[in-house]
C-alpha cells in the first residue's frame, strides 16, 4: 500500500505519523503557538527529527464553533508558512489542511503534497478538480454540516454503514475524475458524540473493506479529555493509548501534536505484529 509524493513512494505497510502545525489563533490545542519563522522552523524540525513522515499545515480552524475565515486570510496565513518550510526543509512531504481548491493549488504550486480535507470536496466544488489536475494524494474526512453545525448533526440511521457509504460514494467521485491515491479519515469529533466516537474507533478495522489506507486524528481532542475530566494539555496519556488501539484495528497514519510518543506506539505495534 503506497502513495506518491512528489516523486517519493511512500509505503504504508508500516504506519506513519503526521505531525501537526497549525498557524490559526484558535485551534483548540495549540492555538497561537507559532507566530514567527523562527517557532514554526523549529517546530518543524522536532516533529522531523522525532520521526514524522508528513508535516500537515493548516490555517483554519475546524474546532466546534470556530468562525469563518475568508479565502483571502487563510492564503495569507498559510503561504508564508508553506515558502519558509520548504526553504528550510525541501525534502519535507507538507500536507495541506484546507477545502479550498484555489489554497491548495497555491500551496502545491510552492511544494506542497497532499491535500488533506475534512470536507471531502463538498465544501468547494472545485478541490476534486483541482487534486485531479495536482495529481497529488488525497485526504478525505467524514463530516457533516460545518464547525457550528456539525455536533447538532450525530444522528445516524446506523453510524459505521452511513459513513462506509459517504465514503463510498465520495471516492466513486473521486476516482472519476482520475484521482488515485485517497486516504480515508474517519473524522473523530466531527458530527459524532462523544459515545459515537469510540465506536467508531472500536469496529475501525471494518474500513478495512474500503481498500484504502486510513488516517485517524484523535489527538487530545475532547473525546480524550472530557472523558477523563482533564484539559487537552492533559490529555496526552489518553491519546497514546488511543493511537494503540487505532493501530491495532489498522490504521496507517496517524495525525499527532505529539511525534515521539506515536513513533514509540508505532514500534510497539511493530513487535506485537512480529
Amino acid at each position: 500500500m503506497t502513495i506518491n509524493c512528489n516523486g517519493n513512494l511512500i509505503n504504508l505497510s508500516t504506519p506513519k505519523i503526521m505531525g501537526i502545525l497549525n498557524v490559526t489563533p484558535d485551534s483548540f490545542y495549540d492555538g497561537g503557538k507559532f507566530k514567527d519563522e523562527h517557532g514554526i522552523l523549529k517546530h518543524v524540525e522536532k516533529m522531523l527529527t522525532e520521526g514524522a513522515t508528513f508535516i500537515d499545515v493548516g490555517a483554519y480552524s475546524s474546532r466546534p464553533g470556530a468562525p469563518f475565515v475568508s479565502e483571502t486570510l487563510e492564503l495569507k496565513r498559510i503561504l508564508p508558512v508553506v515558502e519558509v518550510i520548504m526553504k528550510r526543509f525541501p525534502k519535507t512531504l507538507l500536507s495541506i489542511d484546507t477545502f479550498r481548491g484555489v489554497v491548495a493549488r497555491a500551496c502545491v504550486e510552492r511544494g506542497a503534497a497532499i491535500v488533506n480535507d475534512i470536507s471531502a470536496g463538498l465544501k468547494d466544488e472545485a478541490l476534486l478538480p483541482t487534486v485531479a489536475e495536482l495529481k497529488v494524494p488525497y485526504i478525505m474526512m467524514h463530516m457533516r454540516g460545518n464547525s457550528k453545525t456539525m455536533q447538532k448533526q450525530t444522528v445516524y440511521d446506523d453510524l459505521l454503514n452511513d459513513i462506509l457509504f459517504f465514503f463510498s460514494e465520495r471516492l466513486a467521485t473521486a476516482k472519476a475524475l482520475g484521482i488515485k491515491d485517497v486516504i480515508i479519515d474517519p473524522g473523530f469529533g466531527f458530527a459524532k458524540t462523544l459515545a459515537q466516537n469510540y465506536t467508531l474507533l472500536n469496529k475501525l478495522d471494518h474500513f478495512k473493506i474500503i481498500d484504502h489506507p486510513v488516517l485517524v486524528g484523535l489527538s487530545r481532542k475532547s473525546m480524550i479529555y472530557k472523558l477523563l475530566e482533564k484539559t487537552p494539555e492533559q490529555a496526552l496519556n489518553g491519546t497514546t493509548a488511543l493511537h494503540m488501539l487505532a493501530l491495532h484495528k489498522g490504521a496507517k497514519i496517524l495525525r499527532v501534536h505529539d511525534v515521539k510518543e506515536a513513533m514509540e506506539c508505532v514500534k510497539l505495534q511493530e513487535q506485537l505484529d512480529a
